[in-house]
């Protein structure tokens, strides 16, 4: 697969012109067609816009996309076999870019395990500026490394495309070196004598967006595409569902585990977006499972969720409960360390892939008076990240969460072993705590409080919210996991009795749904009396 002339010595280096294997081992495994990304990028080479920086959650497919590029670009291979079956070969700008240009590819995690943090830019310097002085006997060593960048376009007559994949990794991950880091990334991209002279275009992917108090002022020229905001490259961002359904129908896997574990992101535009990895993962073990890999100390969900910013603990109950909540994305820092509100926290577990994240448009007003507003939302995506958040939430020491889990615990006990006076009691003290809403005026808000109540379920039950029967709708159900588990069928009243939900029960036939579950099945019946202030309760075991 390499072109070799006459006249041109090829050399293919580690950083500069890596050629095309990687990708090709790529393609040698359970690739999707992403190829349409190289589209987007030619339509910005050699244009004010040819900076491009993309963050995403780590296992999403960033490094695969990195090497599709280096691939795609570097001038020292023949790429045309790898990519003529593939969307971008049908593309206008295919020929005149593929394999036309010198690349420069870093790899910034795996360069922080090889070299000390306060060592990597020397030796990026040069490692790259051997390989480039090994490609020509002519080309001459600058004065400072982007003069010789310079010098090696000038000779060679190409320009370079530049791929830093993890840009980020080394502020995330050695907060000593960011300054000459990012003086190193001011020298390439921030020069506007030089940086035309020397990149065709450039693509960085990160984990974190730039930051945006100037701090990352070297890299403000780029064009960012975040989780959050990621514009025409949303499609290229993990599994669409169209290409899980391709996964399962190779490996025979079911699609409806595939969905519940791994689906639940909101990308944009695109719905249903799927964590690549697990679902590859799940697909070849045939296991529906987490397969969610913590491969830093920065994405350390316990950390996070134990912070002590205001309402952060009542926002992570909520979400542990199956909740999506309101968020406010902007004070959001862009750094693992400077939090202020809770907020910037929940904003950062969207970036890690914790949380998934919408906007809502919502319209108020009429005519010249109309205005359009955009709301945020967050939620624990599918079961993968929820089972993280739940084996988190035992190891928490944060007494507010404790206290939660230690009561929700006693709660499930008290329920099945009938203690109706006990149950009432916790879920009027469960009333009382932040997490209740703040009218509680309804069978609405009753149910947002038995979900905070029964958190604990979360590990051990499957929670189903309005099953419906032959004769009605269930309101909350339980169904656990373990056939030895008793299933739990709770129905709600507001201001009528506790009896009552318990002869709604029976009278719409809700056990009957669960016909093929053996063993005991409790019926709790709810009531909250606004006059009087109190919950009630009644409890009764159907054995099968």
């Amino acid at each position: 697969m390499y072109r070799v002339t006459i006249t041109e010595v090829i050399f293919m280096g580690t950083y500069l012109n890596p050629g095309n294997s990687g990708f090709e081992e790529v393609l040698n495994g359970d690739y999707i067609d992403k190829t349409g990304l190289i589209a987007l990028i030619n339509q910005r080479i050699n244009t004010p816009s040819k900076l491009v920086c993309i963050s995403r959650p780590r296992r999403f497919g960033k490094s695969y996309a990195a090497k599709m590029l280096c691939a795609y670009y570097d001038y020292t291979c023949d790429s045309h076999s790898l990519f003529e079956k593939y969307e971008i070969s049908s593309d206008r700008t295919y020929e005149s870019n593929i394999n036309k240009y010198h690349v420069i590819y870093l790899d910034m995690t795996n360069l922080l395990e090889k070299v000390e943090p306060e060592k990597l830019i020397q030796f990026i310097k040069d490692n790259v500026e051997n390989e480039i002085l090994a490609t020509d006997t002519n080309i001459i060593k600058g004065s400072s490394f982007d003069q010789t960048l310079i010098n090696a376009v000038e000779k060679t007559g190409r320009k370079i495309v530049m791929i830093i994949d993890e840009w980020d990794a080394p502020i995330r991950e050695s907060m000593v070196n960011s300054k000459e880091y990012l003086l190193f990334l001011r020298m390439l991209f921030k020069s506007s004598s030089t940086t035309p002279k020397i990149f065709a275009a450039a693509y960085m992917t990160g984990i974190l967006p730039i930051k945006k108090d100037g701090s990352q002022s070297a890299i403000s020229d780029f064009e960012e595409h975040s989780i959050i905001e990621p514009d025409e490259f949303a499609k290229y961002t993990g599994f669409l569902e169209e290409d899980v359904h391709k996964i399962c129908d190779k490996y025979h896997a079911d699609f409806r585990k595939m969905k519940k574990w791994y689906d639940g992101y909101t990308v944009g535009d695109v719905q249903s977006v799927y964590n690549p990895y697990s679902v590859i993962c799940a697909a070849k073990k045939k296991k529906y499972t987490s397969y969610w890999r913590q491969t830093s100390a920065a994405d350390n969900l316990l950390d996070y969720i134990e912070m002590d910013e205001e309402g952060l603990q009542g926002d992570i109950a909520q979400l542990i409960a199956g909740e999506t909540i309101e968020i406010n994305t902007s004070s959001f820092k862009n750094d693992v360390t400077g939090f202020k509100l809770k907020d910037d926290v929940l904003t950062l577990l969207v970036h890690l892939g914790y949380l998934a994240y919408e906007q809502k448009v919502e319209i108020l007003g009429e005519g010249d008076d109309e205005d359009e507003i955009i709301r945020e939302f967050v939620h624990i995506p599918n079961d993968e990240i929820r089972l993280e958040f739940s084996n988190i939430l035992k190891m928490t020491k944060h007494e507010v969460l404790v206290d939660l889990l230690s009561n929700s615990k006693k709660l499930l006990q008290d329920t099945i072993s009938g203690n109706e006076e006990a149950v009432a009691k916790a879920i009027d003290e469960i009333r009382m705590m932040n997490y209740a809403p703040t009218y509680y005026n309804d069978e609405q808000a009753l149910r947002y409080v038995i979900k905070f109540a029964y958190i604990v379920c979360v590990d051990n039950y499957m929670k189903i919210e309005e099953l419906p029967s032959g004769k009605g709708i269930a309101d909350v159900v339980f169904i656990p996991r373990k056939a030895t588990d008793p299933t739990l069928v709770i129905e709600l009243k507001w201001n009528k009795s506790d009896t009552a939900a318990i002869q709604q029960i029976k009278d719409r036939e809700y056990p009957t749904i669960l016909k093929n579950r053996k063993g005991k099945i409790i019926l709790v019946g709810i009531n909250y009396d606004e006059k009087t202030k109190v919950h009630t309760c009644t409890i009764e075991t159907v054995t099968k």
